[in-house]
């Protein structure tokens, strides 16, 4: 999954027509390094090596770094413009020292084993990506691809970014405070007509929705419908209407761009108050608790100069 993401660099530089980026595969004594699934990779020692931008990447056990790692890591930080790590590599900049005092995130499977091991770095769980100065973490897997469209949009700016994600096949660069957790995936609907419902109920979250609507969606009487859909997703029809109406209210208010009353409106709750009621419910949180945040997170990022180089 690493590999994804210097697509993102590869992409870029195919698209404006220019190397912009020079993407070097590292490892500690080079030459080919088999990948987790068995494929080999040819790779370069990172001994005597300069970059901009070094991307650490992840494995799928957190396991602790070579010290050879840490130490070229620490050099690094002295010289590079910027460091990230995809997944678990978040565990190779703590160990480095890198991550103390800095906001960071990593796959939430290995979240908490990173707070507890590194009590000094402030982990932020539930995150896609952050950016604490020069230091980029991001969540697991599909994350690195999120984390190398919002390293290009900081070098070469949101246009570029975006068309780099339809290239790719992204339906959006997702923002970096947004949760890593689905909904949908949650709910883990089986037959096609409660997948048809959900479906139905994202597409609209603007109307009422009631129990007699949706079992209409699935072809079902309001009885048989209720039963199945309970016995699928372990919910309520209302209560998985209103997971999906916070979720798709959260990534609004993630966004930035809209009013309280207006996410209210978009995702059917009706009024603030009523949206408030269920942020509290869901995260603990009215909805202005996430927008200070939002607020404050955008002010904090440093920008950085155009980079070209990336390893």
């Amino acid at each position: 999954m690493t590999f994804a993401a210097t697509s993102v660099f590869e992409f870029a530089n195919w698209k404006v027509k220019s190397p912009e980026y020079q993407v070097t595969l590292l490892s500690e004594y080079g030459g080919p390094v088999a990948s987790s699934l068995g494929p080999e990779v040819q790779t370069t020692p990172f001994k005597r090596h300069t970059f901009d931008t070094i991307v650490v990447a992840g494995d799928h056990e957190a396991q602790t770094p070579t010290p050879a790692l840490v130490a070229y890591l620490k050099s690094a930080a002295r010289r590079s413009v910027r460091i990230a790590s995809i997944c678990t590599g978040a565990f190779a900049l703590a160990e480095a020292g890198l991550l103390d005092g800095r906001r960071a995130t990593t796959h939430w499977y290995y979240a908490r084993d990173l707070q507890r091991r590194y009590p000094k770095v402030i982990v932020l769980e539930d995150r896609i990506f952050t950016n604490d100065g020069p230091i980029w973490t991001s969540s697991g897997m599909s994350a690195g691809v999120d984390l190398a469209l919002a390293l290009l949009e900081n070098d070469l700016g949101s246009d570029i970014a975006r068309t780099v994600a339809r290239l790719l096949v992204v339906s959006h660069r997702r923002s970096g405070g947004q949760s890593q957790y689905s909904t949908l995936l949650d709910l883990d609907a089986q037959s096609d007509r409660v997948q048809t419902v959900l479906k139905y109920v994202k597409e609209n979250l603007r109307s009422r929705l009631t129990v007699t609507e949706l079992a209409n969606a699935a072809f079902l009487s309001p009885r048989q419908f209720s039963r199945l859909f309970h016995e699928e997703t372990g919910h309520s029809p209302a209560k998985a209407v209103e997971r999906l109406r916070v979720e798709s209210a959260k990534i609004m208010m993630e966004a930035g761009r809209f009013s309280v009353d207006e996410i209210a409106r978009k995702n059917g709750f009706g009024n603030r108050e009523r949206m408030r009621r269920s942020f509290l419910r869901a995260f603990g949180r009215a909805p202005q608790a996430i927008q200070r945040e939002v607020r404050s997170r955008d002010e904090t990022p440093e920008r950085i100069s155009v980079l070209r180089s990336a390893g």
